[in-house]
This record gives C-alpha cells, structure tokens and sequence, in this order.
C-alpha cells in the first residue's frame, strides 16, 4: 500500500483577490500582503448526492 501525496489547493485572498495554491503543513497566511483570510476555490468536477 502506497501512501498517497495530497495535491496542493487554490485559495483567493479576501484582501487582494490574488490566487496561490498551498500544500498541506503551509502556514495560512498570504505571501504577498500578509491578510489570513483565504477563500477555496470552487471544484470543477461533477458532485452528486442522492436524496434519501
């Protein structure tokens, strides 16, 4: 069984609006202005739940 790396995620700023992806163990905290508040992105795929 071999374990499985994580891919890095998109966030958005909430200050700038600029977009970086971080790996898991990254502090949250943007490199370019320093704001903490970060948005993830929405996913492109297809998500289906089934109504019970």
């Amino acid at each position: 069984m071999d374990p499985q790396q994580p891919e890095p995620v998109s966030y958005l700023c909430g200050d700038c609006g600029a977009e970086n992806t971080l790996k898991p163990g990254d502090v949250i905290q943007w490199r370019e202005c320093g704001y903490r508040i970060l948005y993830k992105k929405r996913t492109r795929r297809i998500v289906q739940y089934e109504a019970r």
